[in-house]
């Protein structure tokens, strides 16, 4: 390969590891749940765009209090009660084995 054809292939992976990277990153740093990052407030949905029907994992909204609109990822809710843990195992003294 000539060289021209190395240094499009370099710059050319590294534009698009470069848009991976900023894609995951917004995506790791969108508020949980439904409440407003800035004021705590629960936010309204909104009717979503084109780009996000199709990602199922995301919710738009928009909060009355203060007026804040964006994209919330959605988390399953906490169970309402606590699992219980694994029963401990009965362990039973050789005297009593007997």
């Amino acid at each position: 390969m000539s060289d021209a054809a190395w240094f499009a292939f370099v710059f050319g992976g590294l534009f698009v590891l470069r848009g991976i990277a900023a894609t995951v990153v917004f995506l790791w740093i969108l508020p949980d749940g439904v409440r407003c990052p800035q004021c705590d407030a629960e936010t309204l949905r909104v009717e979503p765009g084109r780009v996000l029907r199709l990602f199922r994992r995301f919710r738009p909204g928009w909060c009355i209090k203060c007026g804040w609109h964006g994209v919330h990822r959605i988390t399953p809710p906490p169970s309402s009660r606590p699992r219980a843990p694994y029963p401990a195992p009965i362990v039973r003294s050789p005297a009593e084995r007997r």
